[in-house]
C-alpha cells in the first residue's frame, strides 16, 4: 500500500514542482495607457493556454514616460531572472533592455522604428541576438496619414508638428526633417515642428500655439508623447483643433483620428512570439515581422465637438468610428 501511494505521489510531486513562467513586462507608459496593448497581448496569450495566475506569472513595470526610468526598470527584471522581457516602447526603451541583457529573450512591440537602423537586429529576416518582435510602421505611413487629415479636414493649411527629438534617430530623423515636409508640400500644407524633449515641454508648446494660427496637430510616437496623450488630446480639443496621432489610445482620448498598424492584431502577435519562445525557439531565429493590418480610426464625438464635419468618404475607410 505504501508503495502504491509513493507512486501515485511521484508525479504529484513533480506536477507541483513545475516551474511556472514568468515573464517581464516593460511599459513606456503608465497602467491606463498602456492598457490597450497588454490587454490583447493576456487574450492572446490566454487563448494559447496562457493564464496569468495559474500557469504562467507577468511582472509588470512602467516607466511613465520617465526616460531616466528605463534602465533603472529594465535591470530591475533581469535581476529577477524572467523567462522572457516584453517590451512595449520604441528603440529609446527597447536599448536599455537589450544593455541590461543578451541572454534573456526579448519580444518587442516597437513603435516604428527601424529595429535594423537602429542597431537592434541584424536584420528583420534573421534578428540574431536575443531580439525579435514586431516593428510598427512609422516613417512608410506619414505622407498617407497628412492625406487621411486633409481629406477629412479640406480647409486645413497649417499643421503643428510634435515630436519627440531622441525618439527620431537614422530614418525616424528623416520622416520629421523629409518625409513630411515633402508629404506636406504636396498637399498644399506647412507644417512646423515642435520638439518635446521632458514632460514640462508640452505646456510651453501649447501656448506658444495659442499665439499663432495653427489649423490641426499632428503628434508623432514616442514613450513621452505616449504618456501625455491626454494632454495633447485635450488641447486639440480646448483649442477646437483636429488632431491625428501615430497611436491608437489618442483617439480614445479625445483625439479626432488615427492611423497605424491594428494594434491589437499586432499586440496578439506578441503572445505568439512568447509562446513560441517557451516552447524552445531561440528569438534571433524569428523574424521581426511588420504589419499586415492597419486601421483609421476616427471620433465623432470630437469632431462634433471642435465642429468639424467628416465627409463621407472618409467615414466609408473608417475601420472603427466612436460615436
Amino acid at each position: 500500500m505504501i508503495a502504491l501511494l509513493f507512486a501515485f505521489s511521484v508525479p504529484v510531486q513533480a506536477q507541483q514542482a513545475k516551474k511556472v513562467p514568468r515573464i517581464g513586462y516593460l511599459s513606456a507608459t503608465d497602467p491606463a495607457s498602456e492598457s490597450a496593448r497588454s490587454e490583447p497581448i493576456r487574450l492572446g496569450l490566454g487563448e494559447l493556454g496562457y493564464i496569468e495566475g495559474q500557469n504562467i506569472a507577468i511582472e509588470y513595470r512602467y516607466a511613465e514616460g520617465k526616460r531616466d526610468r528605463f534602465s533603472e526598470l529594465a535591470a530591475g527584471l533581469v535581476r529577477l531572472k524572467v523567462d522572457i522581457i516584453v517590451v512595449s516602447g520604441g528603440d529609446l526603451l527597447i536599448q536599455p533592455v537589450q544593455d541590461a541583457t543578451r541572454t534573456i529573450p526579448i519580444v518587442m512591440l516597437g513603435q516604428g522604428v527601424d529595429p535594423v537602423e537602429a542597431g537592434l537586429v541584424q536584420s528583420l529576416a534573421r534578428p540574431g541576438g536575443n531580439i525579435t518582435g514586431l516593428t510598427l510602421l512609422t516613417r512608410e505611413l506619414s505622407g498617407k496619414r497628412l492625406e487621411l487629415l486633409k481629406e477629412a479636414v479640406p480647409k486645413l493649411a497649417r499643421v503643428a508638428l510634435l515630436y519627440e527629438p531622441a525618439n527620431r534617430i537614422g530614418a525616424r530623423g528623416r520622416e520629421v526633417k523629409e518625409d513630411i515636409p515633402a508629404a506636406a508640400r504636396a498637399l498644399g500644407l506647412t507644417v512646423r515642428s515642435w520638439e518635446v524633449r521632458a514632460a514640462d515641454d508640452f505646456g510651453k508648446i501649447f501656448a506658444a500655439l495659442n499665439k499663432e494660427p495653427t489649423d490641426g496637430i499632428f503628434a508623432l510616437g514616442g514613450p513621452l508623447m505616449l504618456a501625455n496623450v491626454k494632454r495633447s488630446a485635450d488641447f486639440a480639443l480646448k483649442r477646437r483643433l483636429p488632431s491625428l496621432f501615430t497611436y491608437n489610445e489618442a483617439v480614445d482620448a479625445g483625439g479626432l483620428m488615427y492611423y497605424g498598424a491594428d494594434l491589437a492584431a499586432s499586440c496578439r502577435r506578441v503572445a505568439h512570439y512568447v509562446d513560441r519562445i517557451l516552447k524552445g525557439a531561440k528569438p534571433g531565429d524569428l523574424p521581426v515581422e511588420r504589419p499586415t493590418k492597419f486601421e483609421l480610426a476616427i471620433n465623432l464625438k470630437t469632431a462634433k465637438a471642435i465642429g468639424v464635419t467628416i465627409p463621407q468618404s472618409v467615414l466609408y475607410k473608417a475601420d472603427r468610428v466612436i460615436r
